[in-house]
């Protein structure tokens, strides 16, 4: 890992020479997130299907970004973005059961998801075409807990949760259609290391009037994390549409 931070940073160092906003800028935006889940979770050796044995096939969660640029050479940018998802559903195990929870058992689960993004980064381009550069420090948890039905005392619950602060390659690219208000970008952020990975991205149509920022597009985040016995491996994607203002 320290590898990885060294070489991430190296590429920020040689971006920062290249990188100056012209005035200071602020702007803050949230989002509503329709996504489809799919994938696997496995504790101490054992592994569960999440939207076939679970039925954990999705929900919307709403989400929220702040960012502040500024005129300062060499310092960087920053944004800071917040993502919670929170979904439950009642399935039925197949024929190898999960962890301590027994084969055919109906059961409910409940999955969360939290990551916390602190990123900083530089303005390459600034003009009809955008190009942002940066690293990204996100603070990531997620648990999903099986609880075996009927809930009555005795009865078997699982759990299985990941923790880490991952730093992650950020990129961002987005190009005006001039006189029109209107643009396409892109954005995401990735991180690849000793069997782990964390792939998120999004794409986007955007309108802009004065102060006020409308955006519609699609995101998909991809999440494959161990943490000692227990391991996530999931991924979300579906349309987002989001409401910002900037200054």
């Amino acid at each position: 890992m320290r590898k990885l931070m060294m070489a991430l940073g190296g590429s920020l160092a040689l971006a920062a020479p290249l990188a100056q906003a012209d005035v200071v800028g602020l702007g803050a935006s949230v989002n509503y997130w329709d996504s489809d889940l799919s994938g696997t979770a496995a504790t101490n050796g054992d592994a569960v299907d999440i939207e076939n044995e679970l039925d954990l096939e999705g929900d919307s969660s709403a989400n929220a970004s702040l960012y502040l640029e500024h005129p300062i050479p060499v310092l960087p940018n920053l944004r800071l973005s917040y993502t919670s998802i929170d979904q439950s559903g009642r399935g039925e195990l197949g024929l190898s059961g999960f962890d301590d929870v027994p084969a055919g058992a109906e059961v409910r689960s409940d999955l969360e998801l939290e990551q916390l993004d602190l990123t900083f980064y530089y303005e390459v381009l600034d003009n009809w075409a955008n190009l942002d550069l940066g690293l990204t420090a996100r603070d990531f948890s997620g648990e999903l807990v099986v609880q075996q039905l009927p809930a009555v005392p005795g009865a078997a619950v699982s759990k299985t949760s990941v923790d880490a602060v991952l730093p992650m390659v950020y990129l961002a690219a987005r190009f005006d259609l001039p006189l029109t208000g209107l643009s396409i970008g892109a954005e995401g952020n990735a991180v690849s290391y000793s069997g782990d990975s964390m792939h998120d991205y999004n794409v986007y149509g955007q309108y802009q009037w004065s102060l006020l920022q409308l955006r519609a597009g699609y995101r998909q985040l991809s999440i494959d994390y161990e943490d000692d016995d227990d391991r996530l491996d999931l991924d979300l994607g579906g349309p987002f549409v989001s409401f910002g203002v900037t200054f």
